[in-house]
């Protein structure tokens, strides 16, 4: 899968960008170049989305192979996600939100984030922390121009994410395809950790602690894209309640 983010909608976190891009000789590419390239590897199962600047995505359907994790791409109402891996307590969680029994992984997520989006009567954190089982997803709200993205603690799906040549954020689970579009500016997606558009990168399963950003020298000498790590010896001083209008990824509560 692949998600490209104009940097006008999402501003990643500084340490991801290596000034060591512009020195590589594999250059950082541009947006378009990457959707390009990433559509090119497989055209009869591969499948696009365009949201004019802000925004593109791209994934790649199984054909006759068995993937090693499922890959849903899904929309509602201007909602879009893309889900890597599997939810072992999906059943209780349609049964919880009333959904469909045949609701899948990603359709869950649009709804799970459009109720607490909507309602709040949860922290994003509590909500993750109540899925079970191997995931990464990418939520798109084109109707109010947020990302929401998020990995599983247990590091069985992988994530990566790079800036582009305008400094667009890419996302993907295709390492080869981050290196090819963001040069040295990439890293691996953290576990255990969101990210959303306007509050940054935060644990869930440490939602009191701050993160670090960790540096890294890649075989060749040349500093990359830091990691991000939680720094257990810190703590968020505040986190603020999420009010009945306000997006359910924003923050929670410590009550």
């Amino acid at each position: 899968m692949l998600a490209i983010f104009n940097k006008g909608l999402v501003n990643p976190p500084q340490e991801l960008y290596s000034p060591a891009s512009l020195c590589s000789s594999r250059k950082p590419k541009l947006p378009e170049e990457i959707v390009k390239d990433f559509v090119s590897s497989d055209p009869p199962n591969a499948f696009s989305m365009s949201f004019g600047d802000a925004a593109l995505l791209a994934y790649i359907q199984p054909g006759n192979s068995y993937p090693r994790h499922q890959r849903l791409l899904c929309g509602l109402d201007g909602i879009y996600c893309v889900f890597l891996g599997s939810l072992n307590n999906l059943c209780s969680l349609n049964k919880q939100y009333g959904l469909s029994k045949c609701t899948n992984e990603a359709m869950f997520i649009i709804e799970a984030y459009r109720t607490l989006r909507d309602r709040g009567p949860y922290p994003a954190h509590k909500v993750l922390q109540d899925l079970d089982g191997r995931f990464g997803f990418v939520v798109y709200d084109t109707k109010a121009g947020q990302v929401f993205a998020a990995l599983d603690e247990n590091e069985g799906v992988g994530l990566f994410w790079g800036v582009a040549a305008d400094g667009s954020v890419v996302i993907s689970d295709d390492l080869e395809v981050i290196k090819g579009s963001c040069a040295k500016s990439f890293a691996p997606f953290p576990s255990g950790c969101m990210f959303h558009s306007e509050q940054g990168l935060t644990s869930f399963e440490h939602p009191s602690s701050k993160m670090k950003a960790i540096p890294r020298i890649d075989s060749e000498g040349a500093m990359c894209g830091a990691s991000f790590k939680v720094d257990v010896h810190s703590r968020i001083s505040s986190m603020p309640r999420v009010g009945s209008e306000a997006n359910w990824a924003l923050g929670g509560s410590t009550a």
